[in-house]
């Protein structure tokens, strides 16, 4: 068995002091708090659960600064959608897989040691099937490998360009699938999923999928979890109307059984009814506030949302920029911004901002992805060391040392990552970090020529 000893570690009744963790077969074999190091240990600083991202697109790591100049007077998540049409146009599975490992690479240097990824690009360059109906499922699992980050497999189902089963677009024809199809994606994907591997289901939104294709589809997720595109965009909300009579998330939580199992991606324009319907259903809201402000989408209510005991969890998206506490961070700001408030997102039982919002964080990640977590015996070894020598942790105590790491340091704070035991990230850096930066080069300059 292996011993890591850490200065401070963020246990789940709190912070200990002294903890000596031993990790075998890749869980958290035993747990001693206050005391010392043993001669043979690791030493490292204070450690925390590794955080799930709740939601990527591996693929469009490689778009990141390239839909940053204006084209148009009235440019928006609808203009910037067709940047991405345009350049998912020309990937092959190896280019897939060479992105999505550089995108991995970064999430675990940032603290997220499992990652949801929201996958739809599921066709050939002509918009035909490959042969294997989950080779590019079959990408993703190879940079999940690659890197060593946890992985649960969301395969998307998308049949539609908007609601009411309007035919798709030509941009879209990556993406398309029938039931039928869907189904035997599924159970390809499944078959390839490497050992601590999970798998769900994502029907992309009530724009692409009918009522009736998502009811024939939601069992094929069997116990896993459902992840849906929900209320992104003003637009979206107005469109869902004048087809419905319903808001979005209003229709979702009226027509299906919404409940634990569900993860509700950005829910970002929801009224107040909604919110306190979707935080009363035991759903997660999957909030991904760095690419929400990228591209305009608009602010979630997290602060009536949280009041009313709601659950989230944070994902990346576009990955235009990679950083967990950065995710945090932005949805702490934006709340801050709306009511011109401070300090908004806390409780009475943890005034700090960083505590609340990683203690939530964790857990509806966690829920989200279908994965355990937390630094307890049993537990899977996914642990994050934040390097007390950073100046940001100057003075720190562990009271503060959470509202240091986001607000104050960010991804640079994170020292070392142990996923599954394995140690991925150290000194700052995954240990895979130069060959797979070396790759990613290779094929965005091949791919941008």
């Amino acid at each position: 068995m292996q011993h890591l000893w850490f200065a401070h570690a963020l246990l789940p009744q709190g912070w200990a002091e002294g903890v000596r963790i031993g990790v075998a077969d890749g869980r958290i074999a035993s747990i001693d708090a206050e005391t010392r190091p043993a001669p043979s240990d690791e030493r490292h600083g204070a450690a925390l659960p590794g955080l799930c991202n709740v939601h990527s697109h591996g693929f469009q790591r490689g778009m990141a600064g390239l839909s940053e100049r204006r084209g148009r007077p009235d440019d928006d998540f609808w203009s910037w959608r067709e940047i991405m049409y345009r350049f998912l146009d020309r990937l092959t599975p190896d280019d897939i897989a060479a992105i999505t490992a550089q995108a991995y690479v970064e999430m675990l240097e940032s603290g997220y040691t499992r990652v949801g990824e929201f996958h739809y690009l599921h066709n050939d360059i002509d918009g035909g099937r490959y042969a294997d109906p989950a080779e590019t499922a079959g990408a993703i699992v190879a940079a999940a490998e690659q890197t060593g980050i946890g992985l649960t497999l969301l395969p998307v189902f998308y049949a539609h360009a908007d609601f009411g089963g309007a035919p798709p677009a030509p941009g879209q024809r990556r993406f398309i699938s029938d039931i039928d199809g869907f189904a035997r994606l599924v159970e390809a994907s499944r078959a390839k999923l490497p050992a601590g591997a999970a798998m769900g289901i994502a029907p992309h939104s009530l724009r692409a999928v009918t009522p009736d294709e998502l009811r024939a589809i939601l069992p094929l997720a069997g116990r896993g979890p459902i992840h849906i595109h929900a209320a992104e965009q003003i637009r979206e909300v107005e469109a869902c109307v004048t087809w419905s009579g319903a808001r979005p998330v209003e229709w979702l939580l009226d027509h299906l059984d919404v409940n634990e199992r569900w993860c509700l991606i950005h829910a970002t324009h929801l009224d107040a009814r909604e919110g306190d319907r979707l935080a009363a259903s035991g759903a997660v809201a999957g909030l991904c506030p760095v690419t929400e402000a990228n591209l305009g989408d608009g602010t979630f209510p997290a602060e009536r949302y949280l009041a009313a005991g709601g659950r989230f969890g944070t994902g990346t998206d576009s990955n235009i920029l990679v950083d967990a506490a950065a995710e945090l961070r932005a949805l702490e700001y934006s709340q801050r911004l709306s009511h011109r408030r401070r300090a908004l997102l806390t409780d009475d039982a943890r005034p700090s901002v960083g505590q609340r919002l990683f203690d939530t964080a964790i857990a509806g990640g966690a829920q989200a992805l279908g994965a355990e977590t937390g630094l307890a015996t049993g537990a899977p070894a996914d642990i994050v060391s934040l390097d007390l020598s950073h100046v940001a942790f100057a003075g720190a105590d562990p009271a503060t040392m959470l509202d240091r790491w986001i607000f104050a340091a960010g991804r640079d704070a994170v020292g070392a990552v142990w996923r599954g035991g394995r140690q991925c990230v150290v000194h700052g850096r995954h240990i895979a970090a130069e060959p797979v930066a070396a790759q990613y080069r290779r094929t965005l300059e091949r791919l941008l020529a």
